[in-house]
């Protein structure tokens, strides 16, 4: 079993403010993970922002959402998948993070991108939201559950702002198998750099759905489609620029970052689940 300790909000959002600039340095301004619909297959010129955005679209198919509705993005990181989100939609969203940075980052991106009237970001904390009940029309979060130190809190707190019939579409790690002895410590380290919450098991979000009050409409395991080829980009990345990335960030935050060390774990796996608010 793998030795993991509960986050802290105020922790995680200072480990990103820590961060932003060294991941945006590194890999640009998206540092979710990507997808391959073929992992197998490798074009050079398919890079990992584009693999990430793919994955955006993906997970945008699922919520839904057209002009007029209004979307919560919950840990929104610094902005790319929410303004695309209300670019391809015509949607209104609202990213929340624990990170200052990533407000000042995100806000800056929609700015940028003349979606400042569409898209919105806050600093904010799921386990505390300050939104009314059934304000939403769909709720995402991306690869930002397991930063939480209650899972199911948070998702009774996604529930109550959305409204009735609204979807939730989350990302989230998870543990496929038993990780085997001998490679729990680099996964334990990871999860101890980067505050991360003990995992769900295969059958743990169908149970946190109904406990929530939420109906479960799906459960995917797309680890195959993304954690190998995103770890061995991700790593990619960071080691072609390390000279110049341990000039402006040091070696140790460097080599923190790089997640090299977990590509060849298929028991650590990644999954998207969808549910609903009841009507």
């Amino acid at each position: 079993m793998l030795r993991v300790e509960l986050p802290d909000p105020g922790e995680v959002g200072r480990l990103y403010d820590r961060f932003t600039d060294l991941g945006d340095a590194a890999l640009g301004d998206n540092l979710h993970f990507g997808y391959w619909e073929d992992p197998d297959v490798v074009d050079p010129d398919d890079t990992l922002q584009a693999a990430t955005h793919r994955f955006t679209d993906r997970m945008a198919d699922r919520l839904r959402v057209t002009s007029g509705h209004r979307v919560l993005d919950v840990g929104c990181g610094v902005g790319a998948p929410a303004v695309r989100l209300a670019a391809a939609t015509g949607a209104e969203v609202v990213g929340i993070t624990v990170s200052s940075e990533q407000v000042d980052r995100a806000t800056g991106l929609a700015r940028a991108q003349g979606m400042a009237e569409r898209v919105a970001f806050r600093l904010a904390d799921v386990l505390d939201l300050p939104f009314g009940d059934a304000s939403f029309d769909a709720v995402w979060a991306l690869e930002s559950l397991c930063h939480v130190p209650d899972r199911g809190a948070a998702l009774e707190n996604m529930a109550r702002v959305l409204r009735p019939g609204g979807r939730l579409v989350l990302t989230d790690f998870y543990q496929r198998a038993p990780i085997p002895a001998e490679k729990r410590p680099v996964v334990e380290e990871y999860f101890r750099d980067f505050m991360m919450s003990p995992m769900v098991g295969p059958d743990g979000y169908p149970r946190l759905f109904e406990e929530a009050g939420l109906l479960f409409h799906e459960q995917l395991d797309i680890s195959r489609e993304t954690m190998p080829r995103t770890f061995a980009l991700m790593s990619q990345g960071i080691r072609q620029r390390k000279g110049d990335l341990d000039e402006r960030f040091g070696a140790e935050m460097v080599d923190q970052f790089d997640p090299g060390d977990l590509i060849g774990i298929p028991e650590f796996g990644y999954l998207v689940a969808v549910a609903e608010r009841a009507s």
